[in-house]
């Protein structure tokens, strides 16, 4: 597997020595490498950072083509009600946000994948802010102004941190989604 495949955009930060190191050295080693053998036909079209979605597994977390290799993904600085957890129940509002990410990112769609500090949490995921191609619509922001999701921002992963602050509070206060069906994020499926 060439390092071309987790080509994933590096959002400069709080640190832009480091991003901009990290960038470069990141440019350097794409453009040095060559096409990859095992890559798809469908996978020459897509400007790199880009991944096509093949499903989403809950609210805040779906699986992208990427370079020809399944990964998943979880969506930065939010936190959808649970709907897979083996170590929680269902939770209120976590169907309904599920369904709502389903609908926005359907199988195929081309997404653009931008990192912040981390590259992958704990489960191997890689951890990003999604962005629809088509329209360069934020999902991760979309989900939280419209109360599908909670906040839930980890240290250094804090780009978007002010912007899920304030679409969240917002949302709270309209009792959208979670916030007006469960009283808040964490509450069993009714």
């Amino acid at each position: 597997m060439s390092s071309s495949q987790f080509f994933i955009v590096w959002r400069a930060s709080a640190r832009p020595a480091i991003a901009t190191a990290a960038t470069l050295f990141a440019l350097a080693i794409v453009g040095g490498c060559g096409g990859d053998a095992n890559s798809t036909s469908s996978d020459v079209s897509l400007a790199p950072g880009s991944a096509r979605v093949t499903r989403v597994v809950d609210g805040d977390t779906i699986v992208v083509d990427l370079a020809g290799h399944n990964e998943k993904v979880r969506l930065l600085g939010i936190d959808t009600p649970e709907t897979k957890s083996p170590t929680k129940p269902v939770q209120c509002f976590g169907k309904e946000a599920a369904h709502h990410t389903a609908e926005l990112l359907a199988k195929g769609t081309i997404v653009r994948l931008e990192r912040d500090i981390e590259e992958r949490d704990a489960y191997g995921r890689l951890l990003a802010y999604v962005y629809r191609s088509s329209d360069s619509l934020f999902v991760n922001l979309e989900l939280a102004q419209l109360g599908f999701a909670s906040l839930l921002t980890y240290e250094p992963n804090v780009a978007h941190a002010g912007e899920f602050t304030a679409a969240v509070d917002a949302a709270r206060s309209r009792g959208d989604g979670l916030w007006g069906q469960c009283g808040g994020p964490g509450q069993p499926a009714r």
